[in-house]
């Protein structure tokens, strides 16, 4: 099925749209800024086994608030039940992140005071591992890198396949979804960890991969169509002939994902929010950011061999 929808007659609305959204992103960067998870910023974290294996998360937070209400923003996770050991008994385990320069002694004495009345002791510590400030940057720095290469390959391949203002188009198609996705993330206040960077590079190869599917089309389509129809017309036939797959697919990444954010735990909640807004963002700029973008470069590179 072919449709016949004006995309490119409408590109203007897009582009505003688009830039709309970046420039409310843009505003939440420089005023309400990230909520950097343990990765980035530093900080404790402690594995501690719980007797009551029905205790709930919920439940813990309300007692290391109590304790401490610097305690009230850790992230806890509670992971599978623990066989104690010498016993066939089990008890609840949970993970408890802390951003926090405080040492390791007196992180233990208040988690020792405010899960005491539950029946922890010391020995219901199983672990405390600390996150420097300096490994942190070291390992942001690093996710941020591994963005940028991405995005420089991704330029190089284009060029090689297509044209550099193909390349163009889809690194700026890429940057859209980028800012926008981390727009979302900084107006909802999710965790931004390391499994939210490979949600980001993830994004990148899932867009990548749309707008290759729109250029090829366009390229099909010029050298049947050459000299019969103008560049709009040929790009516009292009974006119609896909836009059924490019829904399909992205419809039913959309419905596998929102699975993995319902029931997933709280560690893999926000890399399946970066791949459910990435989703829609990213089908959204392939076809009509990405193609619109390349149309003026294309009427030039013409005109200049008419000239």
């Amino acid at each position: 099925m072919t449709f016949n929808i004006d995309f490119i007659g409408k590109k203007k609305y897009y582009i505003t749209l688009s830039l709309l959204l970046i420039a409310v992103s843009l505003v939440f960067f420089f005023t309400k800024g990230f909520n950097f998870g343990v990765d980035f910023t530093g900080g404790i974290e402690v594995s501690v086994s719980v007797p009551d294996e029905n205790m709930t998360v919920a439940e813990v937070r309300g007692l290391l608030s109590a304790e401490d209400a610097n305690l009230a923003s850790a992230r806890i996770i509670k992971q599978r039940p623990l066989l104690e050991e010498g016993t066939e008994e089990e008890s609840g385990r949970f993970s408890i992140i802390i951003n926090s320069n405080e040492n390791e002694e007196i992180i233990r004495g208040k988690m020792l005071r405010a899960l005491g009345s539950e029946g922890v002791t010391d020995k219901n510590i199983l672990s405390i591992s600390t996150i420097s400030g300096y490994a942190a940057q070291e390992i942001r720095g690093y996710a941020w890198i591994a963005v940028v290469v991405s995005m420089a390959l991704l330029l190089l391949y284009i060029t090689i396949r297509f044209k550099f203002s193909f390349a163009v188009g889809a690194i700026l198609a890429l940057v859209h979804d980028v800012v926008i996705v981390l727009g979302f993330y900084s107006i909802f206040g999710i965790e931004i960890n390391a499994p939210v960077i490979a949600s980001l590079l993830t994004l990148v190869g899932y867009s990548l991969n749309d707008t290759i599917v729109v250029y090829d089309r366009i390229r099909e389509n010029r050298k049947k169509m050459r000299g019969a129809d103008g560049i709009e017309t040929i790009v516009n036939r292009s974006i119609n002939e896909v836009i059924v797959r490019s829904f399909n697919t992205s419809f039913t990444t959309f419905i596998a994902v929102l699975t993995l954010y319902i029931f997933s735990g709280e560690v893999l909640q926000p890399f399946a929010f970066g791949m459910l807004v990435g989703v829609v963002v990213g089908t959204y700029s392939s076809l009509y950011i990405a193609s619109p973008i390349v149309i003026n470069w294309l009427k030039s590179s013409e005109n200049r061999k008419h000239a």
